[in-house]
């Protein structure tokens, strides 16, 4: 095996050297750099300091659960890099530990099966190397890798659990599937405990490599130790899907995607080109298809799919064979999703895919089974038990799709499929359609060079592969110099690839840089969200970590200086919050852009790149340059907007009419709390609208779930402290020193109702899913390493 590890160490490498120097794994395009690092960086901070793990981020959207909204591997063990190195560096590592991890796994698979040397490296190499995997650096999509490093990992422990009897692989599996939990990915874990489920009641009732079969009772019993292995690897998630459970009821997604939703990012079946000619559809910046984010490849390369072809025929091997080629069927037809009525299937079936979009993202299943069956070809290409007419019918076909593109012929037949990409975007999307057909049209000719180039470009990996198979198959090599140039060829086939999705970028401390805006808005005494817009098409400079891809603000660069804002990006905010931010006020402006909801949301500040007279707004900053480059200017807010006030009376309403309420410039926050009929709270609505307090607030003491409040003079019988926050499950207050219940107020925020002569309120958070969470996972991790130890025990026991 150490062979295998320096191969896929030295191909890791090639892809990701820059690290070396300090450079961080991060497209500009990325989740990673628009959100990304803010999420893991808080948490780090956190940690470092001593603070434990957070459960509450108010630097965003009003603020939402850290732990229950989902932020990332927060409690994944790439996290633990984030403690000993600077973040951006223990990202980078993670990406780079399991890339090389996808290789040495499938290797142990393979060789655990019965295949010999080679044809477990090439696996390895076309499994880490393809696109389904080494292009997940370029999205950022950090969790899918890591559950593309784990699915080889857990297939490997399932042989031997098995086959091979050994009693240890039960708690390495459970510990597989609960860092699956971890990742976390809900529906790739999904994908993978599917695949593994599979892939265990093949082993329980098929044959393995030498024909032998398990007897009934002991197929039986091993499906139990895997079953058990499942709930404890479940349990060992808990720390993080308690929590999510929960928060699924207060989420946008509550009440689940209907099929349109659920099918959006499904694999367009014109782009299995992409699988033998990656230009096809255009590469990253070129890209014309019809998902509007292709940040991936889905490149599998010519001589992996000859290789995989070439292990149809002979006997060995056979059941493993076709078990490979069902799941890499099953696998394709899911990725098509809604381009096929077979996703209508696992719409109505599968658990969870109501809650998911993207059906594309199982192709790692798909590639994996591809990089199996290649695997299995170069053994019989090894044995010489092949078809010299099916390889040089991959050379034909390779020569042929060359010459078409030279002819301009494929690039017709892209131009014919943009304009059919342009007509289903029309339709989806209400566009015009001669206007967006000509627009794909346009990227598909902008494309041709590149389209031409990259036919050949596979046809010469593709012609080389197979005059080295020809060579050796006729004896003109020898088997040394036939592995070494199969692997060669093969690793540079798809590094040439793979390397163009490894974007490294400065560190974080430069790409995040503070600006004058930044340092005047993190030494404000008073607590006061900042509004991210752009005003204007100028003076922009994107993607930007502040204002994102566009011009509404979604970049979350002042959460990674501690600056909260109304804004940012991250796709499970809270509902009510969604709800509130996306609505539309006085003639049909977004009701972000309103002084009630300024008001109501503490904004104080807007972060824009125009210039306001001064008379609207008074400016504080600007014009100056951020890290990213774009003009800046900081502006004041008219109004108070404090972080929070006392009401001088309560009523309630019902639930449907509070976020008219609320947003209706008449309504005086200051006067009345409202409450939803649905909290237990027993209110005496008042007779009479109540004047306005001349009460003040002040608050000290702010840190993420945690703030002191005080007022100016004691609180009069019936007020009610609303705070603005958001409200979730898990808010306590204490006011002068003793416990006070907490409801949801004025549709979304905190409300303390406060007994007469109140003076001081203690706001704390603590998400009680996450304490609970914590204790499963701590005793499921402990049976599941104590099972692998006891593993371990009982079968040196057993041989010795």
């Amino acid at each position: 095996m150490g062979w295998a590890a320096l191969t896929y160490a030295l191909a890791t490498l090639a892809l990701a050297y820059p690290a070396l120097s300090g450079q961080f794994l991060v497209s500009l395009h990325s989740d990673q750099y628009i959100a990304g690092f803010a999420f893991r960086d808080f948490a780090a901070q956190s940690l470092r300091a001593g603070h434990g793990m957070p459960h509450w981020n108010p630097f965003m959207f009003g603020g939402l659960p850290y732990v229950g909204a989902m932020h990332g591997d927060i409690f994944y063990p790439t996290a633990l890099l984030r403690l000993i190195l600077p973040t951006d560096v223990g990202m980078t590592w993670g990406f780079i530990i399991h890339t090389f991890l996808a290789g040495l796994f499938t290797y142990m698979f393979l060789r655990a099966w019965g295949l010999s040397f080679l044809p477990a490296l090439v696996g390895g190499l076309a499994y880490m190397l393809g696109g389904p995997i080494a292009s997940y650096a370029s999205p950022g999509h950090d969790g899918k890798l890591f559950l593309g490093a784990l699915l080889p990992a857990a297939l490997f422990l399932l042989l031997r659990g098995f086959r091979d009897g050994r009693n240890w692989a039960w708690g390495a599996f459970a510990i597989v599937v609960g860092l699956g939990w971890l990742s976390p990915h809900p529906q790739l874990l999904e994908y993978l405990l599917l695949t593994a489920g599979s892939f265990a009641l093949y082993l329980a009732y098929g044959t393995d490599s030498t024909g032998a079969a398990l007897d009934r009772q002991t197929a039986f019993k091993r499906l139990g130790f895997a079953l058990a292995a499942v709930v404890v690897g479940t349990a060992i998630g808990a720390i993080q899907y308690l929590p999510v459970r929960e928060y699924v009821a207060w989420s946008p997604r509550a009440a689940g995607h209907d099929y349109a939703i659920a099918t959006s990012y499904s694999f367009p079946i014109i782009e299995l080109v992409n699988m033998y000619v990656p230009q096809f559809t255009g590469m990253l910046d070129k890209y014309w298809g019809q998902n509007s984010i292709h940040l991936h490849s889905e490149y599998i390369g010519g001589p992996i799919l000859m290789l995989a072809t070439a292990a149809f025929g002979g006997a060995a091997h056979r059941k493993f064979r076709w078990f490979w080629v069902g799941t890499l069927i099953v696998a394709l037809l899911w990725m098509l999703g809604g381009s096929t009525p077979f996703f209508q299937l696992i719409y109505a079936i599968v658990p969870g895919t109501k809650f998911f979009r993207a059906p594309s993202t199982i192709i790692y299943v798909f590639s994996f089974a591809t990089s199996v069956l290649a695997a299995l070809g170069t053994e019989r290409i090894l044995a010489k038990d092949l078809s010299r007419n099916a390889v040089l019918g991959w050379l034909g076909f390779g020569v042929l799709l060359a010459l078409l593109a030279a002819a301009g012929v494929l690039n017709g037949f892209a131009e014919a499929a943009a304009r059919g990409v342009g007509a289903t975007l029309a339709e989806q999307r209400g566009y015009d359609l001669n206007q967006v057909s000509a627009v794909m049209v346009q990227r598909a000719d902008a494309n041709t060079t590149a389209l031409t180039l990259g036919a050949w470009r596979s046809m010469i990996f593709l012609a080389l592969v197979v005059g080295i198979v020809l060579a050796y198959v006729r004896e003109k090599v020898t088997v040394q110099v036939f592995s070494l140039a199969l692997t060669v060829l093969i690793g540079a086939d798809l590094w040439t690839i793979a390397r163009q999705y490894w974007m490294f970028s400065p560190p974080a401390k430069v790409l995040y840089a503070s600006d004058p805006a930044v340092e005047f808005l993190k030494h404000e005494p008073e607590p006061g969200r900042v509004l991210v817009r752009a005003l204007s098409d100028s003076g922009l400079v994107f993607p930007d970590p502040y204002f994102g891809n566009d011009s509404q603000g979604k970049g979350t660069g002042l959460m990674v200086h501690g600056i909260r804002s109304v804004t940012g990006y991250h796709g499970n905010e809270l509902g009510r919050y969604d709800a509130i931010s996306q609505a539309v006020g006085a003639g049909n402006a977004p009701a972000t852009m309103s002084p009630t909801f300024w008001s109501h949301e503490n904004v104080r500040y807007l972060y824009t790149n125009a210039a306001l007279a001064d008379s609207q707004v008074k400016r504080l900053v600007g014009p100056i340059k951020n890290s990213a480059g774009s003009t800046v200017y900081l502006y004041r807010l008219p109004g108070d907007n404090p972080y929070a006030w006392l009401a001088a009376g309560k009523t309630t309403a019902p639930d449907s009419a509070l976020l008219p309420v609320v947003l209706d410039s008449r309504f005086d926050a200051r006067r009345l709390a409202v409450f939803s009929d649905s909290n237990t709270l027993k209110v005496i609505p008042p007779t009479s609208l109540p004047e306005p307090l001349q009460i003040s607030t002040a608050t000290s003491e702010m840190a993420p779930g945690h703030a002191t409040i005080a007022l100016s003079a004691p609180s009069p019988e019936g007020s009610t402290l609303v705070v603005s926050e958001n409200y979730y499950p898990g808010w306590h207050a204490m006011v002068d020193g003793k416990a006070q219940p907490v409801y949801r107020a004025d549709y979304n925020l905190i409300g303390v109702p406060l007994p007469a002569g109140a003076r001081r309120v203690e706001l704390s958070f603590r998400d009680s899913a996450v304490d609970a969470g914590k204790g499963i996972t701590l005793a499921a991790a402990f049976v599941a390493l104590l099972a692998l130890a006891g593993g371990v025990m009982l079968d040196r026991r057993r041989i010795g």
